[in-house]
């Protein structure tokens, strides 16, 4: 498969997958998922491929967010469709049997925080803002970031992160738990490499299985714990009780966790 917004190649047991589009700082519209979809289809059934290294052209942007551009022209229910198929992408990184470390090298915004949290490590340079600012445009998380992000940093943190909408500096990520460690920007990729290689040293089954072990734990404690709710419906009409337009997307946006 050609490429157009995503750069992919293989060396060394690692697969390099960057987002390729810094005129937009990396935004995401549904022709990069579906790139992305092939692209870690392809690692996942590739033996050769034993870590994954996933990061965004420049060092403006990892992904600044889903392209406003594109998501303006959906309905309520393009939105749903458009979300569901996002997640999908985020849930094959995130099932994906072989590690993935994401390299913030600037914004991760919206649905590019979301994708961070969906690999396995987060590392980030000094210079990386992170944040869920999807309550500023009247709709909320939808790729997974309200499922992801308290499970990392615990509710609080999380509901004020996503409530407020603000971003933080990648010092404060590390402090909370977000990413796991900080760098200077030229040695971002340097470090994950690192990590990989003593990854790629031990036993490919061992690291599949662990990794399976803690995220089937994580996703059975949510379980327990939670009752998955639809939108209110009125009595009489059976319809979703919700007051204008933007409420019907952000129902619509709602994960499937």
């Amino acid at each position: 498969m050609t490429f157009s917004n995503i750069l992919f190649e293989k060396k060394n047991a690692i697969a390099y997958v960057t987002v390729n589009r810094p005129k937009v700082l990396n935004a995401l519209n549904m022709a990069t998922m579906e790139e992305l979809r092939a692209a870690f289809h392809d690692i996942k059934n590739d033996v050769s491929v034993r870590v994954v290294i996933f990061t965004g052209t420049g060092e403006k942007a990892f992904i600044a967010g889903a392209d406003i551009a594109e998501l303006a022209k959906h309905d309520a229910v393009k939105g749903k469709e458009y979300t569901h198929r996002g997640q999908s992408v985020l849930n094959l990184i995130e099932n994906l049997g072989k590690p993935v470390i994401a390299c913030i090298n600037g914004f991760a915004l919206g649905g590019g925080c979301e994708i961070a949290m969906a690999c396995t490590m987060r590392l980030a340079s000094e210079n990386a803002k992170l944040g869920q600012p999807e309550v500023k445009l009247g709709i909320i998380p939808g790729y997974g970031g309200t499922q992801r992000l308290p499970r990392l940093v615990g509710k609080g943190i999380a509901m004020q992160l996503v409530l407020a909408g603000e971003m933080i500096t990648a010092q404060e990520a590390h402090r909370i738990g977000l990413v796991n460690e900080v760098t200077a920007p030229a040695e971002l990729i340097p470090r994950a490499e690192a990590i990989a290689h003593k990854i790629i040293a031990n036993a490919p089954l061992a690291v599949q299985y662990a990794m399976e072990a803690v995220n089937k734990g994580l996703a059975g404690a949510a379980r327990r714990k939670t009752r998955r709710k639809g939108p209110r419906r009125s009595w009489k009409s059976g319809k979703p009780n919700l007051k204008d337009d933007e409420l019907l997307i952000a129902a619509s946006l709602q994960t499937g966790f």
